[in-house]
């Protein structure tokens, strides 16, 4: 869910900001009326469990192609977002 705040809410309310980010709000900042910046929760990266990475390893090695590792890859961890 994306909120507009002002420059003032935002100082004012930092506290409440920044556990509306923790549960995935996005926030438009505004200054006189005008927007200038956003504010947006960093993904944290998934955990995979350590044994779990070896298997998904172990096929990677057995494996020769390389569209296939990378499918695998983003499986396991997500997809590279480079818009970021």
């Amino acid at each position: 869910m994306t909120r507009t705040i002002t420059q003032a809410e935002l100082r004012n309310g930092s506290a409440g900001v920044m556990d509306a980010l923790e549960a995935g709000d996005d926030f438009i900042i505004t200054r006189n009326g005008r927007p200038v910046g956003e504010l947006r929760p960093i993904h944290a990266p998934r955990e995979v469990p350590t044994i779990a990475l070896k298997a998904r390893l172990a096929r990677f090695a057995a494996t020769a192609d390389a569209a296939t590792e990378r499918a695998e890859i983003d499986a396991a961890f997500g997809e590279d977002r480079l818009d970021d």
